[in-house]
């Protein structure tokens, strides 16, 4: 059988179909899929219930992996997978790009679903490269020279009424080592070649601004990245394994599945450190260069 890649969405999104994920993968298939993930950042794989051995060497076709996380451990024997499930504190229902903390984030994230309620629980996906693109002329010339400081000090339960003692102790572990990153608001994907906007809820501020200038450009910004032209919702079936482009995206965990169970397992893959439109790098503000989770690329 012959990849079939199939949009799904307007800007992003593809279905990939005739492969079995489960066996060993022929170069060429391999940079197909490498292609198509550049291409449309979202790949959707249905019904290929892979376990972590073959969830690991799938995601291995993408590039060196990093460890599970920067701080949360990981799945007890699996160095690399990180178990993404619905408890307190633990829901991503903000948008986000993966670890954004350290100065070199994932390439690509990996996901498979293990348990999927009835209803609900679907993960949301946008195209960062086509907010920048709808930006107008005077937007993208001040988004192009815009520092953002980013923090793994994210507050899980912001609002009150969501505080309890389990989110308090899933914060402690999240921020047990603290990570603070300067990355330019644009970077350039080193694939594509493309500019897109890096931002999403691990930005504490704009380098150079007040927190209240800061949080309104970057919610003008954000309001690009979320136009439902440019979004991509994925209802999950057990067995899907999804590949996002890291570089490229933000993505949402959709909390609207109350106690219901969620469970799925993430691997990632080793990122370099982000360019900025004028060349210049990402710096690290506080915090080491996070090389016991990914590999340092200089």
């Amino acid at each position: 059988m012959s990849i079939t890649v199939t949009r799904i969405g307007g800007r992003l999104g593809a279905d990939i179909s005739g492969i079995d994920l489960k066996l060993p993968i022929e170069p060429g298939d391999a940079s197909d899929i490498h292609d198509a993930l550049v291409e449309h950042k979202v790949l959707v794989f249905r019904g290929q219930h892979l376990d972590d051995e073959q969830h690991q060497r799938f995601a291995s076709l993408f590039g060196e992996l990093t460890l599970a996380h920067p701080t949360v451990p990981s799945v007890d024997g699996q160095a690399n997978v990180l178990e993404v499930a619905g408890g307190p504190g633990a829901r991503a229902n903000a948008w986000h790009t993966d670890v954004t903390f350290v100065v070199a984030p994932p390439k690509a994230t990996t996901l498979r679903s293990l348990v999927i309620p009835p209803y609900g629980g679907d993960t949301l996906f946008s195209n960062t490269a086509a907010a920048y693109a709808d930006l107008p002329e005077h937007l993208r010339l001040l988004a192009d020279r815009l520092w953002a400081e980013h923090s793994n000090e994210y507050d899980y339960a912001e609002h009150p009424q969501f505080r309890s003692a389990e989110v308090d102790e899933y914060q402690k572990v999240f921020v047990s080592t603290r990570y603070r990153t300067a990355h330019p608001v644009v970077r350039v994907n080193p694939d594509s070649g493309v500019p897109n906007l890096f931002i999403g809820n691990f930005v504490t501020g704009i380098v150079g601004l007040s927190r209240t200038e800061g949080r309104d450009i970057l919610r003008l910004l954000q309001h690009y990245v979320t136009r439902p032209e440019n979004t991509l919702r994925h209802k999950w079936q057990v067995g899907d394994i999804v590949v996002w482009d890291n570089r490229s995206t933000q993505h949402y965990a959709a909390d609207d599945y109350g106690d219901l169970p969620r469970k799925l397992h993430r691997v990632t893959v080793a990122g370099d450190v982000p360019v900025g439109v004028n060349g210049e790098k990402s710096r690290i503000l506080e915090g080491d260069e996070a090389t016991h989770y990914t590999p340092q690329v200089q």
